[in-house]
Parts: structure tokens; C-alpha cells; sequence
């Protein structure tokens, strides 16, 4: 280290440098950092590259002092490559938390929903009535992690309160800590923005975006009425695909199956429509097992 940092030394006052920028130069090659790097790489290091080396020195001693608005949110490090030093980029902690908050926001898609579902836990997810279907969802993620073939989602149906979106929720955090990536939906919020979409023709964009998810869940299903168009020419489209694709699909209603059935075969104008009813619900059959979830309403308890 002593021959190499020398050499830098030397080189450094012959050169016709300001007064300044040499008393900069000087002080990097002080800094205990950069000594230690030397003294570990001084083998390394092609000893004839001095006036590369002295930039990059001076460069990861500036960046490492006085951040810059380029390598903000990252840490300098000398590194040896060719035979040169150079400097490296790594991200730095609140960097790498914002860097795995992002991976986890594109993993686990929320639309419509409350933002502290992404706080659920199986862990936390117990009490009177939950067994079975808490059961039923640890079945379905062993049974999706680690058995080939097309694995049905759950249909959780109960009263107001008793956790069903909670338990969705637990089931993608779950989930994602596997890589596996779950767009989850306020159902009744998406046929109004879906509504709201066909002035803009963005109609066909939306429904393919939340058709091919690798797991879907939609939530609230049955909660307002609705029209024949979404029924149809959404929800229809939406589960015929992921039918068709034995994708994953989840939902939570406070109907039945049999009562969501009976639901969606009146349509907004009050007419029946049992048949496409009926064809709505053997795709929901297909793509899920119905699970009754019981127990009281924990929706207000603090």
C-alpha cells in the first residue's frame, strides 16, 4: 500500500493541478477507507493506471462525503476490475427497503381495497368459526406450491365482519413470499370504473390486465346489483379465461353460492335471467371450493 499510495502521491504533485483540487486528491488518498482498500489490493492494482486510479479515488471519496443528486440512495465502494480501480454503485438500506416495498406492491396488487390488508397474517387469523376455512386456505397454497396441476381457489362466503377479505389477504402475503403474484379487487368499485371506462374505450384493456393474473381475487362479489353488461361482457370474460387457463380465483361474498346464483339472475331492471346466471356460476364453481366462514362480526373490535 505504502509504494502504490506513494506513487499516487507523486503523481499527484507533478501534475499541474489547482491547489484545490490536489488538497481534495491528497485528502482521499488520507481517508482510512480508501488506505485499507489499497493495502488489501496493492497486488492487484496495475500500479502504471495512476491517473485512473486517482480520479476513481477521488470519486468514491466525494460520492462517499457528499452524495450527489445521480447517487443519491446508493453507497460508493472501490472495487478492482482489469487490474484498475474503479468505483461501484450498491444500494444503500432505505434504498433496498423501497426496492423490496416496490417488488412487493407489483407482487401482491391491491385495487379498491384497504392498504392494511397487505399487514394480514395466517398467523394472525384464528377463533371461533375461522378453522375450516383457515384450513382450506394452508390446503390451497401447499397444494399450489408443490403439486402439478390446476388447483381451485376458495369462495369464502359469511356475514359482515367475520374475515373473509382479511383471510385473502393473508393468503397473498402468503403467497408472494413464494413469488407468487395475486391482483386483488374491491369487486363492486371495479363494475363502476369498468362503467366509467367505456367512454374512454379502455374497456378491453382493463378486463385482459386483470383476466391473465396469476391469482385473482375478487372480493365484495355480490355486494351491489348488477347490470347484465357487467355480468356478462366483464365478469363472464373475466372467469371464461381464467377458466380456460385453470387459473387460480378467488372471491368473498356474504351470499352463497346458491344465493349468489339467485342474485345475479335479476338484473338491474328487475328482469330474470336464470340462465345466464347459471352460466356465470358454473365458472365460479369451476375456478373455486365454497367455504362458509362463521363467527362474529370483528370488523369494530379494537
Amino acid at each position: 500500500m505504502e509504494n502504490l499510495g506513494n506513487r499516487l502521491a507523486e503523481y499527484l504533485n507533478s501534475k499541474n493541478l489547482t491547489e484545490d483540487y490536489r488538497r481534495l486528491l491528497n485528502g482521499a488518498l488520507k481517508d482510512p477507507d480508501v488506505q485499507k482498500f489499497l493495502k488489501e489490493n496493492s497486488d492487484s492494482i496495475n500500479p502504471n493506471a495512476l491517473s485512473t486510479s486517482a480520479a476513481s479515488i477521488y470519486e468514491f471519496y466525494n460520492n462517499k462525503n457528499h452524495a450527489s443528486e445521480l447517487s443519491k440512495g446508493y453507497y460508493p465502494k472501490l472495487i478492482v476490475n482489469n487490474h484498475n480501480i474503479e468505483v461501484a454503485y450498491y444500494p444503500n438500506e432505505r434504498t433496498k427497503n423501497k426496492e423490496k416495498r416496490n417488488q412487493y406492491e407489483t407482487g401482491f396488487v391491491l385495487m379498491d381495497m384497504p392498504s392494511d390488508i397487505r399487514n394480514a397474517k395466517l398467523d394472525d387469523y384464528g377463533g371461533s368459526g375461522r378453522q375450516d376455512a383457515l384450513g382450506k386456505a394452508l390446503d390451497f397454497i401447499d397444494n399450489y406450491l408443490n403439486h402439478d396441476g390446476f388447483v381451485p381457489g376458495l369462495y369464502l362466503a359469511g356475514d359482515f365482519g367475520v374475515g373473509k377479505t382479511y383471510l385473502l389477504g393473508a393468503i397473498a402475503n402468503e403467497l408472494f413470499k413464494n413469488d407468487v403474484h395475486t391482483t386483488m379487487m374491491h369487486f363492486p368499485t371495479f363494475a363502476v370504473e369498468m362503467k366509467n371506462s367505456i367512454g374512454t374505450n379502455s374497456v378491453l384493456a382493463k378486463v385482459n390486465k386483470i383476466k391473465g393474473a396469476e391469482i385473482l381475487m375478487l372480493d365484495d362479489i355480490g355486494a351491489d346489483s348488477m347490470s347484465s353488461w357487467i355480468r356478462d361482457e366483464v365478469l363472464g370474460v373475466i372467469l371464461q379465461y381464467r377458466m380456460q387457463e385453470n387459473l387460480p380465483t378467488f372471491f368473498s361474498s356474504n351470499f352463497s353460492m346458491k344465493e349468489l346464483e339467485k342474485h345475479l339472475a335479476i338484473n338491474q331492471r328487475g328482469e330474470e335471467e336464470p340462465v345466464k346466471a347459471k352460466r356465470i356460476m358454473e365458472r365460479v364453481r369451476y375456478l373455486s371450493s365454497e367455504v362458509i366462514v362463521t363467527g362474529p362480526n370483528r370488523r369494530f373490535e379494537k
